[in-house]
C-alpha cells in the first residue's frame, strides 16, 4: 500500500524527532490541525464506542473516495486521530479493512506510547470506519 503525500509528511516529521518529548509535542500539534467537527456532528450516532475518551467520527464519500472527520475531548487522542486520518483518507474500503494500525504507529515511532486502551480505542475507530464505508 503506497502512502499519500500527507502520510509521507507525517512520517518525515516524526522521523526527525529524537526524544519522546519532541514526538509528544508534534503529536499535540497534529491534533490541533484536526479539522473541527460541527457541534451537530457530535451526536450519539457518530460516537465511537470502545474508546475510554469520547470520540466522534463522520464519513463522507467524495468522488468515490472516503473522507473522514474525527474529534475527541482528549488532546493526545486528537493527535493520534489526526495521524490515523492522514493515513486513511481516500483509501478504498478494502484497503481500510487491511490497514495495520500498529505498523503505522510503529513507523511513526509512537507504538510504544500506545497503551492497550488507546490501541483498542484506535482499533474501534478503524472498525467504525470500515462499518461506515462497507457495503450496506
Amino acid at each position: 500500500m503506497s502512502l499519500s503525500a500527507p502520510a509521507q509528511q507525517a512520517l518525515q516529521a516524526f522521523a526527525q524527532c529524537q526524544a519522546w518529548e519532541q514526538r509528544a509535542r508534534l503529536l499535540m500539534q497534529w491534533g490541533e490541525q484536526l479539522e473541527p467537527l460541527d457541534h451537530a456532528d457530535k451526536t450519539e450516532a457518530n460516537r465511537v464506542h470502545g474508546c475510554e475518551s469520547r470520540v466522534w467520527l463522520v464519513a463522507d464519500q467524495v468522488e468515490g473516495q472516503w473522507r473522514f472527520k474525527a474529534s475527541s475531548d482528549a488532546r493526545l487522542l486528537r493527535g493520534l486521530l489526526a495521524l490515523l486520518l492522514v493515513r486513511v483518507q481516500g483509501l478504498p474500503s478494502t484497503q481500510l479493512a487491511e490497514l495495520d494500525l500498529r505498523d503505522w504507529f510503529t513507523q511513526l515511532g509512537l507504538a510504544r506510547q500506545l497503551s492497550p486502551s488507546r490501541s483498542n480505542g484506535l482499533h474501534a475507530v478503524l472498525l467504525r470506519m470500515a462499518q461506515l464505508t462497507g457495503p450496506g
